[in-house]
Order: structure tokens, then sequence, then C-alpha cells
């Protein structure tokens, strides 16, 4: 069965520069980092480097873009940035990028290396599949605060990554709740790779290509799609 996530109409006239590449991935076999990840993570940093030349990752114009679309939601992105500035800018400091297990240490290299937001999600986690919405704000988010399991919810408008059940990611990839995400018992997974122009879509694709090619080395026999930029 294709899993394929679905973008809302509003959303699309929020941010038209919009297009995500998804990576679909079963019979994956997941288990803690290891010094072929890790070794992933520091090359990545090294390629980040490299792609801005001493920039901080918000004056890269792709992070910038996605500035922009934040502000226009309501998010301050100096507060909340995206997925990748936040890994990014995590990368380059003395604390450099956290070893979380195998598949997420894979898509953060990916995110890193391209600068691009990428999220991973357990596809059986997942109820009634995934859609990108602008939240009402009633919206359940189950989240871990201080060691407890909390429910928030997202600010009215707010861009948000949901399924049947509640929120899976706020702030469209500032955070991720715990429901969905990639455990060492994981076999299938989701893979979103999102960009905003000017980034060229070829450019995501490529990144998309990477991960799957990735996917497919870690955990051999695993069956693995990349579908078309949407």
């Amino acid at each position: 069965m294709t899993f394929t996530p679905t973008v809302s109409d509003e959303v699309r006239a929020l941010a038209p520069g919009f297009t995500h590449v998804t990576v679909e991935a079963h019979d994956l076999v997941n288990g803690a980092s290891t010094e072929a990840s890790s070794a992933l993570l520091d090359d990545a940093t090294r390629r980040l480097a490299g792609r801005l030349r001493g920039r901080a990752p918000h004056e890269d114009p792709h992070m910038a873009a996605w500035r922009e679309i934040y502000m226009a939601f309501g998010s301050k992105p100096s507060r909340t940035r995206n997925s990748a500035e936040a890994l990014a800018k995590r990368a380059l400091s003395e604390a450099g990028l956290p070893r979380i297990n195998l598949l997420v240490d894979l898509y953060n290299a990916i995110s890193v290396a391209h600068l691009v937001p990428v999220g991973g999600e357990d596809i059986d986690r997942i109820r009634g599949g995934m859609r990108l919405v602008r939240a009402t704000g009633e919206e359940d988010f189950v989240t871990v605060a201080g060691g407890e399991e909390t429910v928030e919810h997202p600010d009215p408008g707010e861009v948000v990554w949901r399924d049947d059940t509640g929120v899976t990611c706020r702030r469209w990839n500032w955070r991720q709740g715990p429901r969905t995400r990639l455990t060492e018992e994981t076999t299938s997974g989701i893979f979103l790779l999102e960009s905003m122009a000017p980034m060229p879509v070829p450019e995501v694709e490529a990144a998309a290509a990477e991960l799957a090619g990735l996917l497919e080395k870690f955990s051999p026999g695993a069956g693995v799609t990349v579908h078309p930029a949407a």
C-alpha cells in the first residue's frame, strides 16, 4: 500500500513555493547509533560547513525563506526554528549533532548535508494518513514535559502535520510528537523532505535519493520507494 501525505489548499496558498518529497520504506531494521551512522553525521557537518562558507545557517537563502513562512503563520523563527536550521546550528556548535538511533541518524545526516528539513514517522503508529493543515487550535498534540506526558494545542492558524488522532508535528517541522517517532522497534517509516523556493526541486529530489540509498544500505532487503515531488 502506498502511503501518500497530503497538503491542504490553505497551506498551498500560504506557501506556494513549498515542495515535499516522500521516501517510504518497509522492512527496515533500526537500532542504536553505530560508528557508521556517527561517521555520516560528522561528514554531514563538514558538507554543511562547505555549503555555508562561514555564514550562519539562517543566512542561507533556503533557511531565510523558511523564516519568512514561519512569520507568515505567526511563529517567531528565532525562537522556533525549522528543523533544518535547528540541526545545522547544533551541528556547528561545540555540542555537535546528537546520536539518536540508526534511522534518525540517517535522516538527520541528510537534513544537515543538504540544509533541508527532514522528518521521519513510524507508519504503523499513524492513524488515517498524514496531512499538512492550518490548525484550528483545538487539536491535541501529545508531548513530554518534565518527564511526564502532557497535551498541548497548536495556535489557531499554525501549520501542523496531523493524522486522525491529532497533531504529529507542530509549527510545520519544528517539534515532533513522541507518538509517531521512529524507535528501535520501527520497521516501516515515512520520511518527509520539505523545501521552499528558492531551493530547486531537483536538489530536494537528490537529497531524497541519497536518503533512499542510505536506507537500502543500512537495511538490506528493505523496500524503499521515493515518491515524486508534490
